[in-house]
């Protein structure tokens, strides 16, 4: 028996909960995985996991060991890159998942550069604007925009999202141009709901000190912000999007601004990983390219004073 592969089988096994998914992630047959952890259980003397049909639960020396593991396995990993090209060269398969709009339009168009720097990371990017469960579907890091609400993830804000109100010329031609953010009251909007909570969202705007927050009336609501656009461009109705997304097809005319004095909330985009976990090289590079990526980037970047005042990496 290797006994750091099944270190590291057991560690999956207990982080997604059940052996079908660490095999998965593991892309080893799930065969395989069981005889480790008997195998790990026989040398060890003792049981590490409570099994049931539909259910994998760590026992009490199981919790014990499992801490030990994470603790060693971080450390062969530390010594390897410190002996190896990994330091400089990272190599091997990298898990990410992103928002749709910004993986889309942001990171992916980027990429070129970030395969140049790092031709021996295997990049799988999930594109979704589903939030994940990193530990669970194997993700090793995530961007994310909006409030973060998985308090045991590390977070690192690298970004932020600034918010236009378009509607296309069509739907203005027909149901008028709304003066006041109240005036929305009597329009279609196309509103956009959480895929976790199903909870669609208020609509919001500040101008002069004044603060208008209200749930709108409309037809139609969508999870996925590619599909938001499309039934803003249709004509369905009033749309709320960030401007880096909006601001190329409010220049080529499917879009027209409206309330342009009025201003919504910013969101803070973040990117995001389990806190027991190593940060392996190939994650540590991803995260820095990504915050430089978004620095340099004229929609996106952090202001200068929050940046300085903002830790690098935080407990959420």
């Amino acid at each position: 028996m290797n006994k750091l592969q099944a270190m590291e089988v057991f560690v999956q096994v207990v982080d997604a909960g059940g052996f079908t998914r660490a095999a998965d992630t593991m892309q080893l047959p799930k065969a395989t995985v069981s005889t480790l952890i008997q195998q790990l259980e026989t040398t060890l003397a003792v049981k590490l996991l409570h099994r049931t049909t539909r259910h994998v639960s760590v026992t009490a020396d199981g919790a014990a060991y499992y801490e030990r593991c994470l603790r060693i396995l971080s450390d062969v990993r530390e010594a390897e890159e410190s002996l190896s090209r990994t330091r400089l060269s990272p190599s091997g398969r990298l898990r990410v998942d992103a928002p749709t709009g910004l993986a889309s339009d942001v990171i992916v168009p980027a990429l070129p550069q970030f395969f140049a720097l790092y031709p021996d990371i295997q990049l799988e990017l999930g594109c979704s604007d589903r939030p994940v469960d990193l530990v669970e579907e194997g993700v090793d890091c995530a961007v994310r925009g909006g409030a973060l609400g998985d308090s045991s993830l590390i977070a690192r804000r690298v970004g932020i999202l600034h918010f236009v109100t378009c509607a296309s010329p069509a739907y203005l031609a027909r149901y008028g141009r709304p003066a006041h953010p109240n005036d929305l009251l009597r329009h279609r909007c196309v509103n956009y709901f959480s895929a976790r909570t199903g909870k669609i969202y208020d609509w919001d705007f500040t101008r002069d000190g004044e603060r208008v927050q209200v749930a709108l009336p409309g037809s139609i609501a969508l999870n996925d912000s590619n599909a938001y656009i499309a039934a803003g461009v249709a004509g369905l109705g009033i749309v709320q999007m960030p401007n880096f997304m909006m601001e190329p097809m409010v220049k080529d005319g499917r879009f027209e601004l409206i309330l342009e004095d009025w201003i919504s909330d910013p969101l803070p985009i973040h990117v995001v990983y389990p806190q027991n976990r190593h940060l392996s090289a190939k994650v540590r590079v991803f995260v820095e390219w990504v915050a430089e990526l978004f620095s340099n980037h004229p929609g996106m970047r952090l202001p200068k004073i929050a940046a300085r005042a903002t830790p690098l990496e935080v407990a959420i």
